[in-house]
């Protein structure tokens, strides 16, 4: 990979209506940015906090040149969209429609051999980081869990990494993995 890149590595998940949420936040960071690189969708469950709702979570780089402050307001803007309540001081411990993370920013090729561990303290997301930063350099994929499979009609993601753009001629939504 020649190509010099920079972005930033975003964590997805959702618990409360996680099918329906992780793909409106694709589409909601599809309304911002051209192309999403993401990673399979992993089942997991809650780490940390006092749920029986399993997690949809996935890693996904998003390219851009905007500062961090302004990604995270755009991404606190999607999450409250989705019925996320960010004034709430208990929110990082609750079940939640939409909780969007900025985990790096991710310049390439340079940082294409991280460690998952340098990007987050959070392990479950570790296998689907190594995968992420596999396929942005277009190396062999790690073998992890099955990915599950999200739909937005009449696309389907989730159960292999793929780059999500649009069409800057149609405005249409494709996937590529």
């Amino acid at each position: 990979m020649n190509r010099h890149r920079q972005g930033y590595i975003l964590g997805l998940g959702s618990n409360i209506s996680p099918q329906h949420n992780m793909a409106a936040m694709i589409l909601a960071l599809m309304d911002r940015f051209n192309q999403i690189t993401l990673s399979r969708v992993l089942k997991i469950p809650p780490v940390e906090m006092d749920s029986q709702r399993d997690f949809l979570n996935a890693v996904a780089f998003i390219e851009t040149g905007v500062t961090e402050a302004a990604l995270k307001n755009q991404t606190n803007q999607i999450e409250i969209a989705l019925g996320r309540d960010r004034s709430d001081p208990q929110s990082k411990i609750k079940d939640r429609p939409a909780d969007i993370d900025i985990l790096y920013p991710l310049k390439l090729p340079d940082d294409a051999q991280l460690s998952p561990a340098t990007i987050t303290d959070e392990y479950f997301l570790y296998p689907v980081i190594e995968e992420l930063l596999c396929y942005l350099i277009e190396s062999p994929l790690p073998d992890i869990q099955p990915g599950v499979s999200v739909d937005i009609p009449p696309l389907r993601f989730g159960k292999s990494a793929s780059t999500i753009y649009r069409d800057a001629g149609t405005s249409d939504i494709r996937i590529i993995e």
